[in-house]
């Protein structure tokens, strides 16, 4: 395959500048859905449309959005400890959590029909039926600050540990696996699936994209800007691997072959975070100072 050397970026105005647009995914509606980390909105966006938004307690910092297995929208509030559910015609329920302070972060939809998230600030991993019954699943480490967390392709949840170096595992059964990254410190954040299997996440304190099997091999890819403090990561339907570098200012590009680049942004400091691919086939990625950017190559 070859290297994504030549992209075209637009950029999209959702929101005022101190609302804070955080996480993007695309909705069973054909839409893009997105968080307003700072503003306690949700966003939806038609590619070809305007934006709409739907108001929440705004002190609530909803963070990460995802697909559910009921044809809505579930997304964490890492701020009020509880996790929502939208509906694509806009109707809003909330389910507290029954750990105070958890500081829920990541979630996705999981192989058994549950949502699948992070607990932060309580070294677990949460999941929730979409009628609402939480069921919490202590980690082997503390202090770990379990981050993303995604569907793999081998029936289990796969998650970032950023402060214990680690990826983890946890199975529908509940039983946990943490496999241990090879560079100290690495940090990871972002975790997504590819279509082959593998796990690809960022390692946001080393500058690198790494990538694990179903069986613990790691392999890691140092990135040309080692500060570049990669964030978010998905793949697309070629099987490129597609990043956020928040303090870059860029996206990059991991082809399967391996060939690597990265493009800058338009707008200076404009700290890239969520990244996705969009219902128009197009990658997207939220921008904190306002906008949604439109990536294509």
């Amino acid at each position: 395959m070859n290297p994504v050397t030549q992209v075209s970026i637009e950029e999209r105005t959702v929101a005022d500048p101190t609302a804070g647009p955080y996480a993007l995914t695309t909705g069973p509606d054909g839409a893009l859905w997105f968080t307003l980390v700072h503003g306690g909105r949700l966003g939806r966006l038609v590619p070809d449309g305007e934006p709409t938004s739907h108001r929440l307690d705004p002190d609530c910092g909803p963070t990460v959005i995802t697909p559910g297995p009921d044809g809505a929208l579930w997304f964490t509030e890492y701020r009020a400890d509880r996790i929502g559910r939208i509906a694509t015609d806009g109707v809003i329920d909330e389910f507290a959590l029954p750990t105070p302070d958890c500081g829920p972060f990541g979630i996705a939809a999981g192989p058994d029909g549950a949502l699948w998230f992070t607990e932060t600030a309580a070294d677990r991993i949460g999941r929730l039926t979409v009628n609402g019954r939480v069921t919490e699943f202590p980690l082997p480490v503390t202090g770990a600050f379990p981050s993303a967390i995604t569907a793999g392709g081998d029936g289990g949840m796969w998650f970032t540990l950023n402060q214990a170096n680690a990826i983890g595992r946890i199975g529908m059964d509940g039983a946990v696996v943490l496999h241990p990254l090879p560079t100290e410190e690495a940090a990871p954040v972002g975790i997504a699936a590819s279509h082959h299997g593998a796990l690809w996440f960022t390692e946001i304190a080393a500058g690198q994209i790494g990538r694990i099997t179903p069986d613990g091999r790691i392999t890691e890819f140092p990135l040309p800007d080692r500060t570049a403090r990669p964030h978010a990561v998905t793949v697309d339907d070629d099987g490129t691997v597609w990043f956020t570098e928040w303090g870059g200012n860029r996206v990059g590009a991991l082809t399967p072959d391996g060939s690597l680049t990265v493009h800058d942004l338009p707008t200076p400091r404009s700290e890239p975070h969520g990244i996705a691919v969009g219902p128009d086939g197009a990658l997207w990625t939220a921008l904190e100072t306002g906008a949604l950017a439109r990536i294509t190559t």
